[in-house]
């Protein structure tokens, strides 16, 4: 970690601030109450100079970008909230660095348009670019941690902007050294290490995406088709936002998919043999020495929670079990309260506790 020379950035107006506003409309979710107060920041400097601001008053902060990764109490945030809205789009050969408030799946686009592969099957994830190394962000075959080469961040302990080189954001799977620590660094600038494989996508891992494309996992694909099947897929099951489609008012993937040691996989199973049969195989997935990851949905799913579970204004989409969603009128309390039937439920069927994606505030399961 070093500090960072200078970021560039320029205020052309006063940063907005308002009170008592509300932040269901900023969460994908479109839940939670209001903040006391709410900044939207359009530069790196206005960035830094809210968060000295707050953490000199000792004010609780709350850091916004996409808001397709949060859920927010209906008590609302007494604190200041900022709303993270940089932009900036740089490439320089194979490098790409993304100001934090870049909207993720455009930056996505315009990296494929440019010939540039490493992170098309990452399309349609909605949220911003800020947000990717938090979250280690991932789906159909691809993580941010194998392209992200530096995290320009806002060191709140050292009050001095930092560089993290990719060692040093300790990634693993949907986590980082920021999802640890989640009060220490803001997120500036991210910076990727993207491929020139002549039009050509990075090799494809995932089986759905293979057998979607027509091809064998490793092949590779033309960028386009590889970027348009995944948007398919994800639509396919709400994954993609729309206004229109109560599915898409969600978090996407609401649980993480339970990584097991091997004791407690051979435990899994045999919960499995004796409530479904001994002929059921549940997933399985290598997940490094020692341990197997399996898929929640599939937990959901078997525990008796099909989907569009539920009567009242939160269920399961209708779409993708992982997918809880506001039907529209819904409360967070009524989000969380089918969250935690659903818990309660998969323990009891397979004796695994799901735990949540989403980052809760002034809420909990």
């Amino acid at each position: 970690m070093r500090p960072e020379q200078s970021v560039p950035s320029r205020s052309l107006e006063p940063v907005q601030e308002l009170h008592d506003a509300p932040l269901a409309p900023l969460t994908t979710f479109r839940l939670g109450g209001p903040a006391a107060r709410l900044i939207t920041a359009t530069t790196d400097d206005e960035v830094v100079a809210a968060v000295r601001e707050a953490d000199d008053a000792g004010t609780p902060l709350l850091v916004i970008g996409g808001g397709s990764n949060l859920v927010i109490g209906d008590k609302g945030f007494a604190g200041t909230a900022l709303r993270i809205a940089t932009k900036g789009f740089s490439l320089d050969g194979t490098r790409l660095e993304l100001a934090a408030g870049e909207v993720w799946t455009d930056a996505v686009a315009r990296s494929v348009e440019a010939g540039l592969a490493g992170i098309e099957c990452l399309a349609g994830i909605p949220g911003s670019a800020g947000a990717t190394p938090i979250q280690n962000v991932g789906a159909y075959g691809q993580e941010v941690s194998s392209t992200i080469t530096e995290v320009i961040a806002y060191d709140r302990e050292a009050r001095e902007t930092v560089t993290l080189t990719n060692a040093e954001c300790e990634f693993s799977y949907r986590h980082s050294r920021f999802k640890a620590d989640p009060e220490r660094h803001v997120v500036l600038r991210v910076r990727f290490g993207l491929e020139d494989a002549e039009g050509l996508s990075a090799p494809v891992k995932y089986a759905e995406t293979a057998r979607a494309l027509g091809v064998e996992p490793g092949d590779r694909v033309p960028l386009d088709a590889a970027r348009e099947t995944v948007l398919k897929l994800r639509a396919g099951k709400g994954m993609v936002l729309d206004p229109e489609d109560h599915d898409t008012w969600s978090a996407g993937s609401f649980f993480t998919n339970p990584i097991l040691t091997d004791e407690a996989f051979a435990a899994f199973h045999a919960r499995v043999e004796e409530r479904l049969g001994a002929d059921v195989v549940p997933p399985a997935y290598a997940a490094g020495e020692g341990h197997t990851k399996t898929s929640a949905a599939w937990l959901i799913d078997k525990s008796g929670f099909t989907k569009g579970y539920g009567t009242g204004p939160a269920r399961i989409s209708t779409k993708h079990t992982l997918a809880l969603t506001n039907r529209g009128g819904a409360t967070t309390e009524d989000l969380l309260a089918l969250a935690r039937e659903v818990v309660a439920g998969v323990h009891e069927a397979f004796g695994i506790t799901l735990v949540n994606e989403p980052v809760t505030v002034n809420a909990s399961l």
